[in-house]
């Protein structure tokens, strides 16, 4: 997913319309925070309600109340390239 528009800024706080960038879908999200850790780790793992793809094209198995599914990406991409990650 992707911000198409941002409907309101509030602080750190924001309302978004966003886009899938798979299927064209789009979602409200009422809850965003304006940091760098939510747009580069939260944000591509949102889940389209309308294909079920995240940003990196995956179709997680999970899906919970917010129409979000939880992603073990960064584990996972830090196994895959060899790389020693803690959480």
């Amino acid at each position: 997913m992707r911000i198409k528009e941002y409907r309101s800024i509030g602080g750190r706080d924001f309302h978004a319309t966003m886009e899938c960038e798979h299927c064209g879908g789009t979602q409200e999200l009422k809850t965003g925070y304006n940091d760098a850790y939510y747009h580069q780790h939260v944000i591509p793992a949102m889940t389209c309600r309308r294909c079920g793809r995240n940003r990196a094209g995956e179709i997680p198995a999970e899906p919970n109340a917010h129409g979000l599914k939880h992603v073990e990406a960064r584990a996972a991409l830090a196994k895959a390239r060899g790389e020693w990650y803690r959480d």
